[in-house]
């Protein structure tokens, strides 16, 4: 004759046992150190003012009338 099991008991170990896969898989996708979100933030600022500072022209303001005032 077979095991005996408490299938109350089995139900929850394995909603259990699913929780604790999808916890895994999340911290391997969002799980990054406050470190890590600043690094990351960082390099970005400085790849953005990289990218602004190699810049041919101006930017035009909003006030500024582009073709020189000339209406």
């Amino acid at each position: 004759m077979g095991e005996v099991i408490n299938l109350r008991q089995a139900r929850k170990a394995k909603a259990r046992a699913g929780k604790e896969a999808q916890a895994q898989e999340n911290r391997a996708r969002f799980g990054r150190t406050g470190a890590e979100k600043r690094r990351d933030a960082d390099a970005a600022g400085r790849e953005a003012r990289r990218h602004e500072g190699h810049r041919v022209e101006p930017p035009i303001e909003d006030d500024e009338d582009p073709d020189g005032g000339a209406a």
